[in-house]
C-alpha cells in the first residue's frame, strides 16, 4: 500500500484541461482541440481522457477518435477509445449525482523537454449529435 502512495506522490500533472460541449448535443463534426506544452522535463507521460455527462446521454458507451501530433517529431497517432459508461444492468459507472464524471486511460508516451503535443478528440457514434455530454478533458501526467 505504501508503494502506491509513494508512486502517486511522484507523479506530476503536466496538463489538465476540459473543453465544454453544448448539452443540447455534441456534433460529430465538432472536434475538440487540446494543446499541451512545452513540457518542462523529458520523460514518460501517461494520458487519460475525462468525461462529464448527464442522465440525458442516450447510450451505454461512447467511442472517441483521438488524434495526437507531436510538433517537434511530426508524429501522428490515432487511437479509438471505447468508453463504457453504464454496466450491463444500466447503472452509471461514473461518479456523481446529476452529472457523472469518468476517466479513461489512453496511452503512454515519451516526450522530450520543450516538446508540444496537439490532441484532437471527436466522437465516433452512429448518431451525429449526442446530447448529455457537457465536458471532455485531457490529463497528462509525468510518470518518470
Amino acid at each position: 500500500m505504501l508503494c502506491v502512495l509513494v508512486t502517486a506522490c511522484n507523479q506530476k500533472t503536466a496538463y489538465y484541461h476540459y473543453e465544454h460541449t453544448p448539452m443540447t448535443g455534441w456534433d460529430k463534426n465538432d472536434t475538440l482541440t487540446f494543446v499541451m506544452g512545452p513540457v518542462s522535463a523529458s520523460g514518460r507521460y501517461m494520458e487519460e481522457v475525462g468525461l462529464r455527462i448527464s442522465g440525458e446521454y442516450p447510450f451505454m458507451g461512447l467511442n472517441l477518435i483521438i488524434e495526437q501530433r507531436n510538433k517537434s517529431k511530426q508524429l501522428l497517432r490515432v487511437d479509438t477509445l471505447a468508453c463504457s459508461l453504464f454496466n450491463e444492468q444500466g447503472h452509471v459507472q461514473g461518479r456523481g449525482v446529476s452529472q457523472f464524471q469518468y476517466t479513461f486511460p489512453l496511452s503512454a508516451m515519451d516526450l522530450e523537454e520543450d516538446e508540444l503535443l496537439y490532441v484532437k478528440i471527436r466522437h465516433d457514434m452512429k448518431r451525429d449529435i449526442l446530447p448529455g455530454i457537457s465536458d471532455v478533458g485531457l490529463r497528462v501526467v509525468r510518470s518518470r
